[in-house]
């Protein structure tokens, strides 16, 4: 049986889900509103002033992080395409097999070199790059400063601009 803050979202989980759809959260709506209650579930909150203003501020919060999120996802997959050339593969068109291959190849190739930088090094570059995390939550999760999560960043962009120079040569 919920109760406190829980019970509040649970009886005014339609009009959350309305105002989601309103807001332009469409199919994601019912995603965001299971995320609110594993949120309201998790965390041992204390007493709110105001109950149901919270849960719309929550609400429209975690749909402008998923919005923020994907507008930085696009972002880097344009930067990465336009960074190989224009050269990156589309499920949609049919690839030849040779020209797969040499994809596969330059992939595996990359991925060496960010394993050669070492374990963490390697993280960095994913959580950044690759997930969209932050720099400063990054340099939270591995306890290191903020300046090493900069220079691990260094060291993986000079060795993807040196690998990439390689493979323009070639």
């Amino acid at each position: 049986m919920a109760t406190g803050l829980s019970a509040i979202f649970m009886s005014n989980r339609s009009a959350l889900q309305r105002f989601l759809r309103a807001r332009g959260a469409g199919d994601d709506a019912e995603d965001l509103l299971q995320d609110i209650w594993i949120k309201l579930e998790a965390k041992d909150l204390g007493p709110v002033s105001d109950p149901l203003p919270y849960l719309y501020r929550m609400a429209n919060n975690l749909m402008l992080d998923r919005y923020r999120s994907a507008t930085r996802r696009e972002r880097r997959e344009q930067d990465w395409a336009g960074g190989a050339g224009g050269v990156m593969a589309d499920p949609s068109e049919d690839v030849p097999v040779d020209e797969r291959m040499i994809l596969n190849q330059r992939l595996d190739e990359a991925r060496a070199v960010l394993r050669d930088l070492g374990p963490r090094v390697e993280l960095v570059f994913r959580r950044f790059r690759i997930e969209g995390m932050g720099q400063k939550a990054i340099a939270d999760e591995l306890g290191v400063s903020l300046t090493t999560v900069e220079k691990d960043l260094q060291k993986a962009y000079r060795a993807m601009l040196t690998l990439k120079q390689k493979m323009d040569t070639e």
